[in-house]
């Protein structure tokens, strides 16, 4: 049977994880809830099941979980209201403005026994999952330097800018998560540059980082990559070097759908076994509270 999975927030993201899931035969989006009328409309003559309010689709047709695409600023108050429902949540990054909203939003779930789980959909590209398992293994030797990657095509809407947390909350948690994640270490330390950019948020940013097992970290991030969107990491060791582009204009709707999918099913089989195969609460805190200090 298809794990029903209602989706809150039908903006850009939402509408990406629509497209994903579309014909999915392991995980079915069931219902979306979206308060913009005009939205709402555009879903229904779609032929989705629509409704205004999170609070009438829990009093008529609680999913098996929750897929949050609502803008950050609305994260804790849905997370919140979902798990008190008992619905399990993913919750798409950075799952609140700050890591205290992260940090409650995860107690609240534990606390009502409901799996949480943040959606750094990088996690399950297989190119990155190989380059983990590569460094985990020893096969680069002792690191020196990770550099991560991303450059959006262009700025996004003025609007969303501004509710945004501001470039590294809003793109920069992705890179510090897969620092993370793919070296088994911590972050120790760490210092930004910035350009010239809207107001007083910047079109580009560059961090320095420290990790606990000693290598660098650099993240570079940016709003104006003329062609499309492009992401990679590249890794140094004493025993290799390794770089993969997995994100470039020509391919990168395939991959990020893929991942998605792949990020779904993984969330539903968290909540039948109860094995998390995601980025938990300790994790998206870790990514949040090191964005927040270069914000």
């Amino acid at each position: 049977m298809s794990f029903r999975l209602a989706l809150a927030g039908a903006g850009r993201m939402g509408r990406t994880h629509l497209r994903a899931l579309a014909g999915s035969s392991d995980v079915v989006v069931s219902d979306v809830v979206e308060p913009v009328a005009e939205a709402r409309h555009e879903l229904a003559t779609d032929g989705h099941r629509v409704y205004e309010s999170l609070d009438g689709l829990l009093a008529e047709a609680p999913p098996d979980g929750l897929l949050v695409a609502a803008p950050t600023r609305f994260h804790e108050e849905i997370v919140s209201s979902a798990v008190a429902a008992g619905v399990p949540v993913l919750c798409e990054k950075p799952a609140g403005l700050s890591a205290g909203q992260v940090t409650l939003a995860g107690r609240l779930a534990a606390e009502a026994g409901v799996p949480f789980q943040v959606a750094y959909w990088r996690r399950h590209v297989p190119e990155l999952r190989a380059l983990r398992e590569r460094i985990r293994a020893g096969a680069l030797g002792e690191l020196h330097l990770v550099l991560a990657v991303q450059w959006d095509e262009a700025p996004p809407a003025a609007a969303f800018r501004a509710a945004s947390g501001g470039l590294f909350v809003d793109m920069g948690v992705h890179e510090l998560d897969q620092l993370r994640w793919l070296t088994g270490g911590e972050i120790t330390g760490i210092a930004g540059v910035t350009s010239k950019g809207d107001g007083d948020e910047p079109d580009s940013a560059q961090a320095l980082l420290t990790l606990s097992g000693g290598a660098a970290g650099v993240v570079s991030l940016g709003r104006y990559h003329p062609g499309g969107d492009v992401a990679g990491v590249e890794v140094f060791g004493t025993g290799g070097h390794e770089r993969v582009v997995f994100l470039e204009p020509a391919h990168a709707d395939a991959v990020l759908h893929e991942a998605l999918r792949r990020q779904a099913k993984a969330f539903a089989e968290h909540v039948r076994t109860g094995a998390p195969a995601g980025a938990s609460v300790e994790d998206a805190v870790a990514a949040l509270d090191w964005a927040v200090r270069l914000t």
